[in-house]
């Protein structure tokens, strides 16, 4: 069985379908991980939504931070951005099935040794913490009183993990660290504002969360998307995906082998170029 991980489809189902032929993927012999990101900003959120479920077991979705959106935008919690895509599933008739199984979708996911999320992992944690504690928050966003936690999910702060946090806190340091990692320091206080692939606008003392001396998965293989402006990466212990399909780069896939650093790249352009910007 091959396992394929594809980074950010941000609702280009086209470039998705042509992905998926490229790599003459078989729902009955393969398996597939997206790594997050399936809605928003793309001209077909609702198509991904509905290819991503008819693969059934054969696929797995990472929840990113624009499918947190799309739910919190879906109990009012949030407005939606202008340049927001998503209204194709708010619209659907069946749009509580689809909302229904996009939260009961995971935060993070180990396989073949390799650490999926969809942004990035704080140093303090370990492959085993990390998977542990995006169970926590999955708990909640599966349980009856999900859209208590869509009003607290939001915020900045805390902007830095320690283990004696509880309630809302915790579970939002979480959901940023797994949703919306870039940059942090050494010690993991996390910083949300710079974008920048090389670190040259971050704060004094900030730097990509993958490059934090001593990080704790620095001997696992973690994949993530989340990041164009990084683009493919390819380390011993990375694995970047996320390509700016939506922003008109490409979208990538990895086959993995028998070992976490046995993989073969996959890309297929991407025709349409959003202008970047807003929630990313």
């Amino acid at each position: 069985m091959a396992l394929y991980l594809i980074g950010d489809v941000q609702g280009c189902d086209g470039a998705l379908e042509r992905l998926l032929d490229a790599v003459a993927f078989s729902p009955s012999r393969d398996r597939l991980v997206l790594l997050g990101d399936l809605v928003n900003r793309g001209p077909a959120s609702l198509a991904v939504l509905r290819r991503a479920i008819a693969l059934g077991d054969a696929a797995a979705c990472l929840l990113g931070n624009h499918d947190l959106h799309l739910l919190a935008v879906s109990q009012g919690v949030r407005k939606p951005h202008r340049s927001d895509t998503v209204g194709d599933i708010l619209a659907a008739p069946d749009r509580d099935a689809l909302l229904d199984w996009l939260r009961h979708r995971p935060l993070a996911l180990q396989e073949r040794g390799v650490l999926m999320v969809h942004a990035g992992v704080l140093p303090q944690w370990t492959a085993g913490q990390a998977l542990r504690l995006a169970g926590e928050v999955e708990r909640v966003l599966q349980g009856a009183d999900w859209h208590v936690f869509m009003h607290q999910m939001y915020g900045n702060q805390p902007d830095q993990w320690h283990d004696g946090l509880q309630g809302a806190a915790r579970l939002r340091v979480i959901v940023n660290a797994l949703t919306r990692l870039r940059f942090c320091t050494a010690d993991g206080q996390m910083e949300f504002e710079s974008k920048d692939a090389g670190g040259a606008s971050a704060p004094p003392g900030f730097m990509p969360w993958f490059d934090v001396p001593g990080r704790r998965t620095a001997s696992d293989v973690v994949a993530f998307g989340h990041w164009s402006m990084l683009g493919w990466m390819d380390r011993p212990d990375v694995l970047s995906l996320d390509t700016g399909c939506v922003w008109g780069g490409a979208l990538s896939a990895v086959r993995l082998g028998a070992t976490p650093r046995d993989i073969e790249l996959f890309q297929v352009r991407c025709p349409q170029a959003q202008k970047p910007g807003g929630a990313a």
